[in-house]
């Protein structure tokens, strides 16, 4: 089975889509039964894309394609939309798999079409990509996502969401594939850039300056931890480190970040490798995530993984990967007192212990795929003859999910 993976987005820096798109990947060619993987990435994702691939055991198997595209919104979608399909031919695709919704036209390709939908964001958040923006990115939402054949949410949380905005759409053709997260190997050395932590405890936040981020939250709940007694103990976070890519929220983090008096104390990283993040999880104090809304909340399992203490909102995607193991917090008028007294008391517990999590791994993950592009693809009747390709059961759906 030969799938091609296409990933050109707008991030010239690591984010969740790229990493599900190199995970998906990877996690594919742990099976036999895929014979080809082509990656589609942008001209600036490419060498990025070959770092974290540099070392694969398939050997030809895996193929890595920087395509021709401008790096705006209409080149991307134009080539979505008109390239794409020629490509798949091109490669003799059996599956093709947009790793995030895109506009497509899918009379033009021969083979079945598999989109990952990682949240609803136009519709839920519609601040992170402006007015009147946003009503673009809602009309390609919808048009990708009746045209694919099968819809691959993130978490059920993304599901239930599909599900309330578009339940034909879900109950035909949607089913339930975790992101892929895999444990990291240790690595004890300090990471250059962190060298000015000098082991003073830290606060870790990762995530985007996004609205639903929520981090000038995450900013006055440190502020409010510097200013109370707990300050005075050893243990209490001195320092707070965000890793993201910069967004539209990056003007208003380093105002506050000014205004406050915080610079010495606040860190902003973009651009880190697998490494220095994974160190970031295993030395910080706590990690906060007081999002908002997200679609599966990739840093939250990292960090379990990892056996980071987490104190994060009280959302159904975190509930859902975190269970027992997150401190849980809601988002009301006193979220931000809730949250400090929350990283008080995870810093006088015990050391987390890494969760496992087999429900991410990428065998389980590569499975989950293979049976669901089986079910796309046209089965062959004992003579040889194809039947049509044919929308998933809802009895094969509970199964895949």
């Amino acid at each position: 089975m030969k799938v091609v993976i296409a990933a050109p987005s707008a991030a010239g820096q690591l984010d969740g889509v790229q990493r599900h798109a190199l995970n998906l990947a990877r996690c594919l060619l742990k099976r036999p039964e895929i014979t080809r993987v082509h990656l589609i990435v942008a001209p600036w994702q490419r060498k990025q894309a070959m770092d974290i691939l540099l070392g694969d055991t398939s050997g030809t198997r895996l193929q890595l394609h920087a395509v021709t595209v401008r790096n705006t919104s209409l080149s991307r979608n134009f080539w979505f939309y008109t390239q794409l399909p020629k490509l798949a031919a091109q490669l003799e695709s059996d599956i093709v798999h947009l790793a995030y919704p895109m506009p497509i036209a899918r009379r033009s390709f021969r083979c079945p079409l598999v989109v990952t939908l990682h949240d609803l964001y136009p519709y839920d958040i519609p601040e992170n990509f402006g007015f009147p923006k946003v009503f673009f990115n809602r009309a390609a939402l919808r048009q990708c996502l009746s045209s694919v054949d099968a819809i691959s949410c993130v978490s059920r949380s993304t599901y239930a969401r599909l599900q309330d905005l578009e339940p034909r759409l879900a109950d035909k053709k949607a089913v339930v594939v975790y992101n892929s997260v895999e444990t990291q190997p240790r690595s004890e050395p300090l990471p250059s850039p962190f060298l000015k932590f000098n082991g003073a405890p830290f606060l870790l936040c990762v995530a985007q300056h996004r609205r639903n981020k929520n981090l000038l939250l995450a900013l006055r709940i440190f502020q409010r931890l510097l200013a109370s007694h707990k300050a005075e103990s050893q243990s209490c976070p001195s320092h707070m480190l965000i890793v993201g890519i910069a967004g539209p929220e990056t003007s208003l983090i380093k105002r506050f970040v000014s205004r406050a008096g915080l610079t010495d104390r606040v860190t902003l990283l973009s651009g880190i490798s697998d490494e220095q993040l994974q160190w970031c999880y295993r030395n910080c104090s706590a990690m906060l995530a007081p999002s908002t809304i997200e679609g599966f909340g990739l840093p939250v399992a990292e960090a379990l993984l990892a056996g980071c203490k987490v104190v994060c909102s009280d959302i159904p995607a975190f509930r859902e990967l975190g269970g027992d193991h997150c401190s849980f917090i809601p988002l009301d008028t006193h979220a931000e007192e809730a949250f400090a007294d929350a990283i008080g008391t995870v810093l006088g517990g015990d050391r987390q212990m890494p969760l496992a999590m087999p429900q991410l791994s990428p065998a389980f993950i590569a499975e989950s795929y293979l049976r669901l592009y089986r079910s796309l693809l046209p089965a062959v009747s004992a003579i040889g003859a194809a039947y049509p390709s044919r929308f998933i059961t809802a009895e094969e759906r509970r199964h895949l999910s």
